[in-house]
């Protein structure tokens, strides 16, 4: 049973998340502060975080930046913000996805389970999983997983997303709204500045995984982002 650190102050939206998860048979602890959020993750790990922006006490920027000195625990941010320098933020410190108020349980639960599936460490290779190709970048879509030279990218849900849209079409210039409609099940609540920030993040890991392997993804000044393999 997956263990989830919920942070939310609001008493009425952590009630009703608690109260999802709970019946999608997750196991849920529940702080109010940031303070009470970093002590229960220190006392016991948790597999999930979920971690309101707006905190009374200090930033769940503040706590997710904390964390990931010690931890790479997938985060989903809250915020009541709709504000792009918030969410942002929040993916270079290491979130992993964000979902702005209001919003409905059903879709937390589903975002949780998503980002779940894609968590395992890079380089695990499930059982029943066969070996990738030799092939610089591969999409295992079974597993909803994308190998750079064998090994598995920990991506985000919407890094993979945008990475697979690229490896589609190797050599195509996406433009950021072209990649925006793609990535985005609601492509006009962000900016294109969300993409550059997404693929900076994303070349960071290619380079992680194979020095020389963040070329994949090029930039044609003023149009776009291509794949290029070649």
């Amino acid at each position: 049973m997956p263990r989830v650190l919920l942070v939310e102050d609001e008493p009425a939206i952590a009630d009703t998340l608690v109260y999802a998860l709970e019946t999608e048979r997750f196991e849920v602890t529940h702080a109010l502060t940031g303070r009470a959020a970093l002590d229960a993750f220190a006392a016991e790990p948790h597999d999930f975080l979920i971690l309101d922006i707006g905190l009374p006490d200090m930033s769940g920027l503040d706590v997710c930046r904390t964390l990931r000195e010690t931890t790479t625990v997938p985060v989903l941010f809250l915020t009541a913000r709709d504000g792009e320098i918030d969410r942002i933020l929040g993916l270079e410190l290491g979130g992993d996805d964000y979902v702005t108020k209001p919003f409905s349980p059903r879709e937390i639960v589903a975002r949780v389970r998503a980002i779940l599936r894609r968590a395992q460490p890079a380089g695990e290779t499930p059982a029943a999983e066969a070996p990738a190709p030799a092939v610089p970048l591969h999409h295992d879509a079974t597993a909803m997983r994308i190998h750079c030279h064998g090994r598995a990218l920990d991506l985000t849900a919407h890094e993979y997303k945008l990475l697979l849209v690229l490896l589609g079409q190797p050599g195509r210039v996406f433009t950021r709204d072209q990649l925006l409609d793609r990535a985005w099940d609601d492509p006009g609540a962000v900016t294109d500045r969300t993409i550059d920030a997404h693929v900076k993040s994303i070349r960071a890991k290619l380079r992680a995984c194979q020095p020389g392997a963040e070329d994949f993804i090029q930039t044609r000044r003023g149009l776009g982002y291509l794949l290029a393999l070649g």
